[in-house]
């Protein structure tokens, strides 16, 4: 969803609204420290109009005391603003990135699976890392530069109306028409600078996770031509984005210029008709001349907004993207005794998985499902799991609607253990605690002996301490598949859902675990999805779908 820069802008700004006073700080020591900057050369100024002989608030000495000051306090209030405004941007962007995690969380795994996972990352670490332009560099500048413009017009007014006119038509220049022009002329590039990148990142992580297939197939010239590719485009869109900010930077300079001899040639023009004296023409046109930092530095935003405006819409895409599944909170709490699916309904938008479906999974039996890839059997689990909402139908657990049930009951109660079983770059022993965080070593080896992995394990150096690399890439398809079981049988849960759990397992293992499986059937209720007619023999029942149909 594409949104206005100005709607991002009041986004991301109001989540400030914690750290408003460490805000007041900023700005105003920004204010105070552009003021002094901007009075160095006016105290000067006035102490060469005193060196001329006219008349001066005070002697040459005490403007360049007053110098040696302002001078002091300028570097004091600079440091001081910046340690505001970083330490603002980092809060905010821990903020930011849990929100986007917790917005993740929610997400997953319905909204999730049809995302690049590339993209993704890009979001949660580049995008995010932009945001830091904005919050220390963006929020406070602006108000800073609309208090410091008020304050100069002022003093510059003082003198005459018409040179605070002219100042105030300076600033407004420099600091709204010419970033306005520069964000206009870029146009969606920032945006488009950030997909692509994203885009990139993707391509990038799918070679390195494909490299052993792209070396087998000799593929590695195309991968790289097309990683050249990307990165060529991106490349134009940084060029281009470069350019349209080096054009504003030279604009904003050569407008400076203009005003500043406008000034000097309005405030000659009232001098020589008696309305101000020599004073007013040098303490004006210095004035003005020492006072454009605050604006310069809203100029300069033009073209770097684009991009901070992009990666803050990718971020508010997350944030506000509503999940298919809500969690279910508040409601009497469920314990398993039995499942049932009723005259069940679901599409993957316009594409029918599942059809009038119906069947009864009784508490304490192993039930089996079979089918063709495609049928829609995982898909059931999944809505057995609610990971999706179902079109019409009915889903119940323990005779309640499925959407009656608290979230953490469901979870509690069901464990799962998908097709492809997801590690990580962590030890075999925290891989298998996620399932359970406070459980024993003892469960944790009689676990894995369920599945018939423990023998392994403890054959490794270092045992279950063993790192098994990212996406467990050390390990064997089987080994990470009784890993993945090794872990339902942790979490204990009434509800077991397996879908093709012993498809990379030799007989041996799969026997092993089978009758694990069905020692287990008193104490909780399995569903089992497979293939192998083999692994049907330990189910009390077996139901065949055929295309989302019972057949």
């Amino acid at each position: 969803m594409k949104r206005s820069g100005f709607k991002v802008m009041a986004r991301l700004s109001g989540l400030v609204k914690p750290l408003a006073g460490c805000m007041a700080a900023a700005v105003t020591m920004g204010l105070l420290g552009h003021l002094c900057a901007s009075f160095i050369t006016i105290c000067g100024a006035m102490a060469v109009a005193d060196l001329l002989g006219f008349p001066a608030p005070f002697s040459k000495e005490v403007f360049f005391i007053l110098m040696a000051v302002f001078s002091i306090l300028r570097g004091v209030l600079r440091y001081g603003e910046q340690g505001c405004n970083h330490f603002i941007a980092f809060k905010l962007l821990a903020i930011i990135r849990d929100k986007v995690f917790a917005a993740l969380r929610k997400l997953c795994p319905a909204k999730l699976e049809v995302r690049d996972k590339g993209n993704l990352i890009s979001v949660i670490t580049s995008d995010v890392e932009l945001l830091e332009v904005f919050y220390a560099h963006t929020i406070s500048p602006i108000l800073i530069a609309a208090l410091f413009s008020a304050i100069m017009c002022l003093f510059i007014g003082s003198y005459s109306y018409i040179l605070g006119l002219l100042a105030l038509a300076a600033y407004l220049t420099i600091g709204v028409l010419v970033p306005i022009v520069v964000s206009k002329q870029s146009g969606d590039r920032g945006l488009r600078f950030r997909e692509k990148s994203g885009a990139l990142s993707g391509f990038v992580l799918d070679s390195l996770r494909g490299l052993s297939e792209t070396i087998q197939y000799a593929g590695g010239q195309q991968r790289l031509d097309e990683i050249t590719k990307q990165s060529t485009a991106l490349a134009d869109e940084q060029d281009t984005l470069s350019r349209k900010a080096a054009r504003g930077s030279g604009a904003a300079g050569m407008i400076i210029m203009i005003f500043d001899l406008s000034m000097l040639f309005a405030a000659s023009a009232l001098y020589s008709r008696g309305e101000i004296g020599f004073n007013g023409v040098l303490i004006s046109t210095a004035a003005l001349m020492s006072s454009f930092g605050p604006v310069i530095s809203l100029a300069n935003l033009g073209s770097g907004l684009q991009l901070t405006f992009a990666a803050g819409n990718r971020i508010l895409d997350i944030l506000d993207d509503v999940p298919v599944t809500e969690d279910i909170t508040g409601e009497e709490k469920t314990t398993f005794s039995g499942a049932e699916v009723k005259n069940l309904h679901f599409a993957y938008e316009s594409e029918e998985i599942l059809s009038d479906l119906s069947l009864s999974i009784p508490h304490g039996k192993v039930t089996g499902i079979v089918g063709k890839s495609g049928s829609g059997k995982s898909t059931l689990l999944k809505l057995l799991m609610r990971f999706w909402q179902a079109d019409s139908g009915e889903v119940l657990i323990s005779g309640r609607n499925i959407n009656k049930v608290n979230t953490n009951d469901l979870r509690n109660m069901e464990s799962f253990v998908t097709q492809e079983t997801v590690l990580f770059h962590d030890s075999i022993l925290n891989n298998l605690l996620l399932a359970k965080p406070d459980a024993t070593r003892e469960q944790v080896e009689d676990a894995c002996k369920k599945a018939s992995v423990h023998d392994f394990i403890i054959s490794l150096p270092d045992g279950y301490d063993s790192n098994i690399g990212e996406l467990g890439d050390t390990l064997s398809g089987g080994e990470r598949q009784r890993i993945g079981l090794a872990r339902a049988f942790l979490h204990d849960g009434d509800l077991m859902l397996l879908d093709e759990p012993t498809s990379n397992l030799d007989s041996l293992n799969e026997a092993v675990i089978l009758k694990s499986l069905h020692r287990q059937a008193n104490n909780r209720t399995v569903v089992l999805v497979s293939h192998r007619k083999s692994t049907m023999g330990i189910a009390d029942q077996v139901y065949s779908v055929e295309n989302g149909r019972l057949s």
